[in-house]
């Protein structure tokens, strides 16, 4: 039997956890290092903070909050957002985190993939991709949380940036992001047969019959779950239940 992970997904602005609908329309929910720490105590496998305007700023601002969340929190963190440089991941590296993600940097510079990856090793080095459907069986890569179109497609930017030596693929769905009503399944069955390392999916858990269809739709290493935490809809222990591959 396979179980994937459960991570937890912080995206943050400023000091606060906040949460949209399709990457948009922010709201504020509270104290990131608060939530992380309830998470981590009710059972998620790891936490990923995503600095949701670092790409527009040109920097992460989140090495407080991984500093705090480090001193007490002992499962794999992964911070993304804003990292154009190895000395930028490994900034944050130091301050706690054991993955960095990467998404903009690395669609206007492809071989910052292989820098990181050599220098940190493979397994530190998270992909952010943020899929929108374009049309049928095909999805394009946006940037910047979602804002801006890159004109890459989906299936062949993973492709490349696997053979660049990326060592994890998140995948987030623009188009069911924040909404609760399901994944993207056709999305993820499409990435999953093409993807090498292990696929973080993310964007659209709404409740468990949700994950009973990915699972039976698709292979993937790891679910990340923002809305339904934070708005205590589905505890972590219900949704890890369910995460079981027979």
């Amino acid at each position: 039997m396979f179980k994937p992970r459960l991570i937890a997904r912080l995206d943050i602005k400023g000091e606060n956890l906040i949460k949209g609908i399709h990457l948009e329309g922010l709201r504020k929910i509270g104290n990131p290092n608060l939530y992380a720490k309830n998470y981590y105590q009710q059972g998620v496998d790891e936490l990923l903070f995503m600095d949701c305007v670092a790409s527009l700023y040109g920097r992460n601002n989140l090495l407080e909050v991984i500093k705090k969340s480090a001193q007490d929190i002992f499962i794999p963190i992964a911070v993304g957002g804003g990292i154009r440089s190895a000395s930028d991941a490994s900034e944050l590296l130091h301050s706690g985190a054991d993955k960095v993600c990467i998404n903009t940097a690395a669609v206007n510079r492809p071989k910052l993939i292989t820098e990181l990856a050599k220098r940190f090793g493979s397994q530190c080095i998270v992909l952010s991709v943020e899929a929108k459907k374009i049309s049928n069986n095909r999805w394009e890569v946006f940037t910047h949380n979602g804002r801006e179109k890159t004109g890459l497609d989906v299936l062949d930017w993973i492709r490349k940036a696997i053979k660049l030596g990326v060592g994890e693929i998140l995948l987030t769905s623009i188009d069911s992001e924040g909404t609760e009503k399901g994944f993207d399944f056709d999305l993820i069955k499409n990435v999953s047969q093409i993807c090498s390392v292990p696929l973080i999916v993310s964007g659209g858990l709404g409740k468990t019959d949700h994950i009973n269809k990915l699972i039976k739709s698709s292979h993937f290493d790891a679910l990340a779950a923002a809305s339904v935490l934070h708005y205590n809809k589905l505890k972590p222990k219900i949704i890890k239940k369910y995460l079981k591959f027979k």
